[in-house]
C-alpha cells in the first residue's frame, strides 16, 4: 500500500481556473474533489461536471476492484485502495494497482493546459495474457457550483448523443456539456449511486452526503490494448477533442505535450507556482488557493513577489499589475477583482499597498533582468501609486486616513480590513481597528519607494517614521505593539504578541526599527511564536490563543488567527532575521537549514508538491486549510530564490537604506524615468 493516505492531495489545474483534484487513496474526501472541474468564466463560474468513477478488472482468477469510495455511515466501498501498491504525482498522477498475484496495472490522470480536458489511461504493466485482464470503469456525473452538493432528480438528463465514437452528455440546461472520448466499449446503464459521503467536509462541520449519477460503463480488453477515456467541457471540448482525432492520439499528444511542458520548469516549486497563474479574458491572475478560492487582491500581490517575480516570469507580472491598476477607486484596489456586473469589495486597507510594493519590487527586477519596460507601462504604474498615496493620505473609505502623526488609521466596527480578517456572523475575531503594525509598515514602505519620485512623499516618510520608531515599541514586551490608537483612541495598545511586526523589522524593503531593537523583537517572536511550518498567528501564552483548527464554520474562523499557523509569513521573518546578521554567508546557510528545510519537507504530503494555508498551533502543527495556496508557495519560493539566494551587493544595499538617504537611481524601482 502506499505511503499517502486521504489527507494527501494531488491537483492537476488547467490554466483556466478549473482542475482535476483527488486524494492518493482515490477515495474522494471532499465536494471538491472532481476528475472534471471547468470554469465557465475563467477563473470563476466553476461547475463539477465528472466527480469520479469506480474500476474494476476480471480475470480468470476473479473480480478485482481499483477504486473505493465512502458512503453512509462512514463505510468504504469496494476495497480497490487496498490494492494501490504505489503513487506518484511526477510528472502527473500515477497509480500503481496490485490486484492479484503476477498482475499490475498502472493508471494515470493528466490535465492539459489551457484546456478543460483530462485524459485517463490504464495500461497492463504485467500479467499472464491467457489470464485475461477486462477493464471496467463507471463514471459519476452531476453538474452544479463547485461549492454545491449534487442530490438525486428527475431533472439529470442521463441519454448521450452520440457522434461516431464521441459522446456527449448535458446534464442540466445552462450547465456545460461533457464531452467523453474512449478507445472502449459502452453499455449504457443509467442508476444514480447515493450518499457518498466525504469526511473533510463533514470535519469543517458542512453538508458531507452526495448523490451522483451513473449513465453507463466503459470496458477494455488491457490484455491487447491500453485503455484510455477522455473527458472535456464545452465549450472549448471541440478544439480539445477534435472528432477526427482517435482517443489513443488525443492521449499521446496531450502526454507528449505536458511532459515537454513540465519538465521545462526548474523545480519542482516552479511547477506548483505554474499551478496559479490562469486566465482572466485576455490578461492573467493568480489564485490565491485551490480547490475553493479564486483570485483576490491581497493574495495576488503577497504571491506576486514569488511566483512571478522569483522565477523571472515578467510578462506575466506586467499583465496582471496593469490590470489593477485599472481598477484604483478612492484610492483603494478591491480586495476581489470584480466579474462583469458585479460589485467591488474595497474591504482590504493592506491589498493596495502591497500593490505598491509588488510594482517597487517588478521594476527592480525588470532592471535585474535586462526586462524592457516601456515608458506608458511604467507611468501607468506609477501613476496608480500616486493615487494609492494621495486617496490615503486624503482620506478614503472605512476611516482609512493619515493621522496627524503620520500613520494610517482604518477600522470601522464590523468591518475586517486587515489580513487578519476572520468573522464569525457579525463578530469580527480580530477587528485591529486602529493602527495595525503592518499597516504602518506596508503604508511608510510605500511612501519610502515612492519618494524618489517626489519630495512630498519623503516628507510624509520621514515624519511617520520618527512617530513609528516611537510610539510601536514596546520596552516591556520587548517587541513592538501589534495595534495602538485601538478603536481610535489615542494611546491605547493591543500588545498581543503576533507575527504582524515582522514587515517593520525588515520584512519589508525598509526596516523601520533600529537593529538592537530589530534583534530583541526577532528573538521573541522565535521563542513564542515558531514552528517548523512558520509563526503562529498569536502566542500561547496570550489569552484566547487556539492551538487546534478544526470543527464548525465558527469554530474554523475563530481559530483562523488566535494561533494558528501561516506558513506565508515564514518568508518575511527569514527575511528579517537574516538581514539583522547582515547577510552574511554563515547567517544566509543557518536560516535555510533552519527555516526552509523544514517547510520544503511538508511538499511531500498533504497537498503534495504545494504548501499548505495553514497549520496548527499546537504540535504535530499538521497542515490544514486550504492543501494548495498560492502565498504559501509564493514564499518559500521568493524565500529560496530571492532572500537566501544570490542578490547584487548593490541591492542589498539600497534595501538596507531608507529611501528618504537614498541617491536617486534611474533603474531603481518608482525613480525617476
Amino acid at each position: 500500500m502506499s505511503i499517502y493516505g486521504e489527507r494527501d492531495e494531488w491537483l492537476e489545474p488547467d490554466g483556466l481556473g478549473g482542475f482535476a483534484s483527488g486524494t492518493a487513496t482515490g477515495i474522494r474526501t471532499r465536494r471538491y474533489h472532481a476528475l472534471l472541474l471547468a470554469a465557465t468564466t475563467p477563473p470563476t463560474g466553476r461547475v463539477v461536471l465528472v466527480n469520479g468513477f469506480d474500476a474494476w478488472i476480471e480475470t480468470v482468477s476473479g473480480t478485482f476492484a481499483l477504486t473505493s469510495q465512502r458512503y453512509e455511515p462512514g463505510v468504504i466501498h469496494p476495497d480497490g485502495a487496498g490494492r494501490i501498491s504505489a503513487f506518484t504525482t511526477d510528472p502527473w498522477p500515477r497509480w500503481t494497482f496490485s490486484p492479484n498475484e503476477g498482475t499490475v496495472i498502472e493508471q494515470a490522470i493528466v490535465v492539459q493546459h489551457g484546456a478543460p480536458l483530462v485524459v485517463i489511461s490504464w495500461r497492463l504493466t504485467s500479467g499472464d495474457p491467457r489470464a485475461g485482464a477486462r477493464l471496467f470503469v463507471r463514471p459519476f456525473f452531476s453538474g452544479c457550483d463547485y461549492h454545491s452538493m449534487h442530490r438525486e432528480n428527475g431533472a439529470f438528463s442521463f441519454e448521450p448523443e452520440r457522434h461516431g465514437d464521441r459522446l456527449i452528455w448535458r446534464p442540466y440546461q445552462g450547465i456545460p456539456a461533457i464531452h467523453v472520448a474512449s478507445n472502449g466499449q459502452y453499455r449504457h446503464q443509467p442508476d444514480w449511486y447515493r450518499h457518498f459521503r466525504y469526511d473533510a467536509e463533514l470535519a469543517r462541520g458542512l453538508d458531507a452526503v452526495e448523490d451522483l449519477a451513473a449513465p453507463g460503463i466503459f470496458s477494455w480488453n488491457l490484455t491487447t490494448d491500453d485503455a484510455t477515456l477522455i473527458f472535456a467541457a464545452a465549450p472549448d471540448a471541440e478544439h480539445a477533442l477534435p472528432a477526427d482525432e482517435p482517443a489513443g492520439e488525443v492521449l499521446a499528444r496531450v502526454h507528449a505535450s505536458e511532459a515537454a511542458r513540465r519538465k521545462a520548469f526548474q523545480s519542482p516549486l516552479h511547477r506548483a507556482a505554474d499551478a496559479y497563474l490562469v486566465k482572466r479574458g485576455a490578461g492573467t491572475t493568480i489564485v490565491a488557493g485551490y480547490p475553493w478560492f479564486t483570485d483576490w487582491g491581497r493574495d495576488t500581490f503577497i504571491a506576486l513577489r514569488g511566483i512571478c517575480l522569483a522565477t523571472g516570469r515578467l510578462d506575466e507580472a506586467r499583465s496582471i499589475l496593469l490590470e489593477w491598476s485599472g481598477a484604483i477607486s478612492e484610492g483603494m484596489l478591491p480586495n476581489r477583482f470584480p466579474d462583469h456586473g458585479e460589485t467591488p469589495e474595497f474591504n482590504a486597507v493592506d491589498a493596495s499597498l502591497w500593490f505598491v510594493i509588488a510594482i517597487h519590487e517588478f521594476i527592480e527586477r525588470c532592471a535585474g533582468y535586462g526586462y524592457r519596460l516601456s515608458a506608458s507601462d511604467r507611468a501607468t504604474l506609477e501613476a496608480a501609486v500616486d493615487a494609492i498615496l494621495t486617496g490615503y493620505a486624503a482620506g478614503t473609505r472605512f476611516g482609512i486616513r493619515l493621522d496627524e502623526d503620520g500613520l494610517l488609521a482604518a477600522g470601522e466596527p464590523g468591518v475586517q480590513l486587515t489580513w487578519m480578517d476572520a468573522r464569525v456572523g457579525d463578530q469580527v475575531i480580530t477587528p485591529r481597528i486602529g493602527k495595525p503594525v503592518e499597516v504602518q509598515a506596508l503604508w511608510l514602505n510605500a511612501l519610502s519607494l515612492a519618494s524618489t519620485r517626489s519630495p512630498r512623499w519623503a516628507a510624509l516618510f520621514a515624519h511617520g517614521s520618527a512617530t513609528f520608531a516611537a510610539r510601536f515599541w514596546n520596552e516591556a514586551t520587548g517587541c513592538l505593539n501589534d495595534v495602538i490608537d485601538v478603536d481610535h483612541r489615542a494611546g491605547t495598545v493591543d500588545a498581543a504578541l503576533r507575527p504582524n511586526q515582522v514587515f517593520a523589522l525588515g520584512g519589508l524593503p525598509v526596516t523601520l526599527v533600529s537593529e538592537p531593537r530589530v534583534r530583541r523583537a526577532l528573538d521573541a517572536i522565535e521563542s513564542h511564536l515558531w514552528t517548523p511550518m512558520g509563526p503562529r498567528s498569536l502566542a500561547p501564552a496570550v489569552p484566547g490563543y487556539i492551538g487546534r483548527y478544526g470543527g464548525g464554520v465558527a469554530s474554523r474562523d475563530g481559530a483562523y488567527h488566535q494561533g494558528t499557523v501561516w506558513p506565508w509569513l515564514l518568508t518575511p521573518f527569514a527575511e528579517a532575521w537574516v538581514r539583522a546578521r547582515g547577510r552574511r554567508p554563515a547567517a544566509i546557510a543557518a536560516a535555510r537549514d533552519r527555516f526552509l528545510a523544514p517547510l520544503l519537507r511538508h511538499l511531500d504530503g498533504h497537498g503534495l508538491g504545494h504548501i499548505s494555508e495553514i497549520a496548527d498551533g499546537d504540535s504535530p502543527h499538521t497542515p490544514n486549510g486550504c492543501p494548495f495556496q498560492a502565498w504559501s508557495v509564493g514564499e518559500l519560493l521568493r524565500l529560496d530564490r530571492i532572500v537566501l539566494g544570490p542578490v547584487s551587493s548593490r541591492a542589498r544595499n539600497r534595501r538596507r537604506t531608507p529611501a528618504s538617504k537614498r541617491v536617486e537611481d534611474p533603474n531603481d524601482a518608482l525613480g525617476a524615468r
